[in-house]
């Protein structure tokens, strides 16, 4: 439907009307499209909106201050905008960095401040008294899950959802909203028309237009990350310290964990660092695609591998992909508070204990590799180099190599003599 069609009213089940006595609903609230439609949307059914912007990074001040603005515009009855930085810090950047890996081996997760956000905005229903929360989550999206499912671990409340009872009666839900708002006197940004974009301390997530439709993203999905031909000429080095797996210092200086993410973002984005396109499987089934940018969890990642493959023991190095995979598989379907996921991270924790050190980073632009690296845990025998000179003889290195080849040597000699005719 055209920005232009007439809007019809859509039909609202009862669930979507205020709880007899508490006509109080609490929004999450980006200031997006999607957000932005919610609030008359819920106004306009009796609800009295309250909203929270939960800032979990990747805004300045001055955004911080038009989404409240954009807030009040809209009519809602309060605003507060909560910190939720060192949260995500602790809750899951600690543990995501610990695991090493993303969804399907790529995705950095850059959307798990949602659980965060629920957190913030269920503090305020009970502030409120009430138990009533809205988000703008579509019916065919992953957040949704998130969502839900955070609500449902965390208390008895009531979710309302919006842009999932409008899809019922349209199908291009983007430009249905946008006529909506503007029937209202409501302005939408340009690129939310576009695209939807998601910034916070972790990164940037962009879907929706070309990337939707498979195609080369266009110079508007372009988030933190400098293109190629702005990329400073001079290298970028520096250091990052560790204290059990988690990251403490930087360049020599201790720093709180989500200021340093956010440091990391501020010195990588320049040289494009961490930028990918990424297609997978969705938790309701579909495949999705997004453009994201990454800078300062990718560099984190890389000088974590760095140290921790210097650090771990062979068997170590080696069961951790299947612990991460779970971890990022449960956070990324929606299972932030699976006790499960508590059981992963149990082990993981476990197995960072002699994770530190300090690594030295280098990018040219692009990529980030791990140049440097100090610990005194590096398991390196002494008077060992790999492929140049041990303190063990060279009989000594043939009998294990006979010993370890037993089986698969055995194998062979038995069935040579039968040529081909084995198996």
């Amino acid at each position: 439907m055209s920005s232009a069609s007439p809007i019809p009213a859509s039909p609202i089940p009862d669930s979507q009307f205020p709880i007899p006595g508490s006509p109080d609903i609490v929004l999450a609230f980006s200031g997006g499209l999607d957000t932005s439609f919610c609030v008359p949307w819920l106004i306009e059914r009796g609800w009295r909106v309250h909203t929270v912007f939960a800032d979990t990074g990747g805004v300045d001040a001055a955004e911080r201050a038009w989404i409240e603005a954009r807030a009040h515009e809209l009519g809602v009855a309060s605003h507060v905008t909560i910190d939720g930085g060192p949260a995500l810090w602790r809750d899951f950047v600690v543990p995501f960095v610990m695991a090493g890996e993303g969804y399907q081996g790529q995705y950095p997760l850059l959307v798990s401040d949602r659980y965060l956000i629920v957190a913030a905005a269920l503090r305020r229903c009970d502030e409120l008294g009430t138990r009533a929360i809205a988000h703008g989550c579509t019916g065919m999206g992953n957040d949704q899950v998130r969502f839900d499912l955070t609500v449902k671990a965390l208390g008895d409340y009531a979710i309302v959802a919006p842009i999932r009872e409008i899809q019922k009666e349209h199908t291009h839900t983007r430009a249905w909203e946008q006529a909506y708002l503007a029937e209202r006197g409501i302005g939408v940004r340009s690129k939310q028309q576009a695209y939807t974009i998601n910034e916070n301390l972790l990164g940037v997530t962009m879907s929706g237009g070309e990337i939707d439709r498979w195609q080369a993203p266009g110079e508007g999905a372009r988030g933190w990350c400098a293109a190629r031909a702005e990329w400073p000429v001079e290298p970028l080095r520096t250091s990052i310290g560790f204290e059990r797996g988690i990251a403490v210092s930087l360049d020599g200086q201790r720093i709180e964990g989500h200021l340093l993410l956010g440091k990391l973002n501020a010195m990588f984005a320049p040289y494009g660092v961490g930028r990918g396109i990424y297609t997978g499987d969705t938790t309701i089934g579909l495949k999705g695609r997004i453009v994201y940018e990454a800078p300062g969890l990718t560099a984190l990642l890389a000088a974590h591998r760095a140290l921790e493959d210097a650090v771990l023991s062979k068997a170590q190095n080696r069961c951790k992909p299947t612990i991460a995979r779970q971890w990022g598989e449960l956070v990324y379907e929606g299972f932030f508070h699976d006790p499960l996921k508590a059981d992963l991270e149990a082990f993981l924790r476990s197995s960072q204990r002699c994770v530190n050190g300090t690594v030295m980073l280098e990018t040219h632009g692009g990529s980030v590799q791990a140049i440097a690296v100090e610990s005194p845990h590096i398991l390196q025998a002494q008077g060992a180099t790999y492929a140049q000179s041990a303190d063990w003889g060279v009989a000594e290195a043939e009998g294990f190599i006979r010993l370890y080849g037993m089986s698969p040597t055995l194998w062979a000699e038995t069935n040579r003599a039968g040529g081909d005719h084995a198996g």
